[in-house]
């Protein structure tokens, strides 16, 4: 099996894309309902027989891709797509989803602290009270005098751009540029709520 070198950018790309297909997935199997979405039970597809199915593709020697073609001919030909891309992309789409709320916001960021810097629930406590000061966990937070938005209050908000440029809509890049920026400036979130008790910014 060939591996190829995959730029910074076309992994964005590929990710994005996944994304993209895994939220058309997401929406497509969804209906939406006055009790919010409902998912159908089951789909039930009438087959010709074998048969007659195998006879009518030996008539009609061309079979019409033209549907399923467009979303090929756009992928590289030359990169291996994995099952495990699609699991990814379905887990980041799940994560955001559940980050627009309060309390699925701070179960992402507990899971990301521990996850990747290591913090334990003392430092999951002070992050709680400096982003509940902040922003409430509110993604949609924006304090109109400075400017500052988000859930950690990014000022100004355009700093976030070094995660991802979708931040004004994704909850997940606010987090993981807020665990970001604290362990940067303070190493650590208790140091940041010392510091937001102290003078009330951090």
């Amino acid at each position: 099996m060939k591996r190829f070198s995959i730029t910074n950018s076309r992994r964005f790309k590929l990710r994005a894309l996944w994304t993209l297909v895994g939220s058309f997935l997401l929406i497509s199997t969804a209906q939406p309902t006055a009790y919010g979405l409902d998912f159908p039970m089951t789909t039930s597809l009438s087959l010709p027989q074998s048969s007659n199915l195998t006879m009518s593709i030996a008539l009609n020697s061309e079979v019409d891709l033209s549907e399923g073609a467009a979303l090929y001919t756009q992928l590289d030909q030359r990169l291996d797509l994995f099952a495990s891309q699609m699991a990814l992309a379905a887990s980041i789409s799940i994560q955001v989803e559940m980050a627009r709320s309060i309390v699925g916001a701070k179960k992402v960021a507990k899971s990301i602290m521990l996850s990747e810097y290591g913090w334990d629930a003392d430092q999951y406590t002070c992050l709680n009270r400096l982003w509940t000061k902040e922003s409430h966990w509110n993604y949609k937070a924006r304090n109109k005098k400075s400017g500052a938005h988000g859930i950690p209050q990014a000022l100004p908000a355009s700093r976030m751009d070094v995660i991802s440029t979708d931040w004004r809509t994704n909850p997940v890049t606010q987090i993981r540029w807020g665990l970001r920026y604290i362990e940067a400036r303070y190493n650590e979130p208790c140091k940041a709520w010392a510091k937001f008790k102290r003078s009330r910014y951090y």
